[in-house]
């Protein structure tokens, strides 16, 4: 699991990654103003994993076989990733297909809520048509 921080020119930004049994699974917080360590710890501790469980849609990524790795080249590896900004690409793609399919979600019940607020228009009108010509 890997959290990102990053300035996207207007706020900061926090890209959680989790790559687990193949799967890619990244979503987005926004933090707003800099955050602090302290607000960076909370949110790992409370709400990351909320987040991370909510997210419906993941990638499938390459298995790649896992070996010891040297202590020296893992720290290189690190710093050389903590100087590198923004976001994998594999972690955008899993963002903007869960945005999608919330999108899907949303439009199909407005679309339903829409008709019905129709229906319930046209009944109101149905019954005022009956009761003018009952005479009331």
């Amino acid at each position: 699991m890997k959290l990102t921080v990053f300035w996207d020119g207007q706020f900061w930004i926090g890209i959680v990654e989790d790559d687990s049994g193949g799967r890619l699974k990244a979503c987005r917080h926004l933090f707003g103003a800099e955050p602090h360590d302290a607000e960076v710890l909370d949110f790992i501790r409370l709400r990351m994993n909320d987040l991370l469980e909510h997210t419906r849609s993941s990638l499938a990524t390459g298995e790649i076989g896992r070996k010891r790795i040297n202590p020296k080249r893992l720290a290189r590896m690190a710093a050389s990733e903590m100087k590198r900004r923004g976001v994998s690409t594999q972690a955008e793609e899993a963002i903007r297909l869960e945005l999608e399919q919330r999108k899907k979600t949303s439009r199909q019940q407005s679309r339903q809520q829409r008709e019905e607020e129709a229906r319930r228009k046209r009944e109101i009108a149905v019954q005022k048509a009956k009761a003018k010509h009952r005479g009331r």
